[in-house]
């Protein structure tokens, strides 16, 4: 038979769990559940990427190479942009347009209306009907489709990252803080030696001995990343291995995994996720960093970060393929931040009174 416990009204007060309190006050917190809400549409999208009706982030048209922008579909575009080369070459002379130029004009809008093209999938299509929201690249690519896939890599990047670098950094820094000692001593001074070595000429070191692809970026960052979470959990498991719940496990008979994992890991999940969700916007743009240098994803694959670079060189005239990838990863990057910042505000106990 369950206890009812009442306050001096008499009336029920039902107890919260520390994740349904830091829950209750981060709904309280609009930047934070914006940046939330964000973070859902943009999984969701690149999740989903295979079910939109998009093109392929592979295909090359490369008629259809460097197209701005727009809603009609591209055959039109190229009609447009032939006719105004020709009336610029007119113009020049002090001319109309001749009889030739007119005749070629009219043979492209011949070809455009029943031109066909065989696509990776093998359906034949006439392609000229495309339509290109966000324009192409220098090899007629989706632009759209592009930033979507890069999405996912780019966000698979910050999460796998993100995950590896904590999972490290917990169980070393768990046993670190718990065992102490000569174990202790050793670790805390290697990550003293670590730290003290570039970030990112490790990373970019690693990336040039074992190779560019997607699997060794993972492991060069994944590598050199927990040394952070390693020294903020051994402070938390210091300060908790001494606990009354801990010398209870301890007395029980429990073993050294056995009260690091069920019992001091869990009572500091809180920093854990928070250090987690903060970490996976560094990853993003770490990722970014080395693809701008030519070490990141490698073709035919693309992130936000290849795409930047890809922009970079063409911003001038072509500034569409710089602005749209660099608009979709800012906003990306500050709706994680915004939440991560909420979601520690959330958990801290110092800030209830806050929200």
């Amino acid at each position: 038979m369950s206890t009812k416990v009442v306050n001096e009204l008499n009336q029920e007060v039902k107890g919260v769990s520390l994740w349904m309190d830091a829950w209750r006050r981060l709904r309280k917190n609009k930047m934070a559940m914006g940046g939330l809400v964000v973070m859902i549409i943009y999984a969701v999208i690149s999740l989903s990427a295979g079910l939109l009706p998009i093109y392929s982030y592979k295909q090359q048209v490369l008629e259809h190479q460097y197209l701005p922008p727009s809603t009609r579909p591209a055959g039109e575009l190229l009609i447009e942009k032939k006719v105004e080369l020709l009336s610029a070459f007119a113009a020049k002379e002090g001319r109309e347009l001749n009889a030739v130029e007119l005749e070629e004009i009219e043979e492209l809008k011949e070809r455009i209306a029943t031109e066909t093209k065989v696509l990776l999938t093998g359906e034949e299509v006439k392609v000229h009907e495309r339509v290109y929201y966000l324009g192409t690249d220098e090899l007629g690519r989706d632009l759209l489709a592009r930033i979507i896939y890069g999405g996912q890599v780019s966000i698979m990047i910050g999460l796998i990252g993100a995950l590896a670098s904590m999972i490290i950094g917990v169980v070393l820094g768990a046993l670190s803080g718990y065992i102490g000692g000569a174990f202790d001593s050793l670790l805390m001074r290697f990550v003293d030696i670590m730290y003290s070595l570039p970030y990112m000429l490790l990373v970019i070191i690693m990336m040039s001995m074992f190779g560019k692809n997607i699997m060794n970026l993972f492991f060069a960052l994944a590598i050199v990343s927990w040394l952070t979470v390693c020294r903020v959990v051994r402070g938390q498991i210091i300060s908790l291995k001494n606990a009354e719940f801990v010398e209870a496990a301890r007395a029980s008979g429990a073993g050294t995994w056995r009260i690091v994992l069920r019992h001091l890991i869990p009572n500091t999940m809180s920093v854990i996720v928070v250090y987690t969700t903060l970490r996976v916007p560094s990853f993003i743009m770490l990722e970014a960093f080395l693809s701008f240098l030519g070490l990141g994803v490698q073709a035919p694959y693309a992130s936000w970060g290849v795409l930047i670079h890809d922009g970079v060189y063409a911003m001038t005239t072509y500034p569409w393929m710089l602005w749209f990838p660099a608009i979709v990863m800012t906003l990306f990057l500050f709706s994680m931040n915004f939440f991560g910042d909420g979601l520690r505000d959330a958990l801290d106990p110092q800030s209830k009174n806050k929200l």
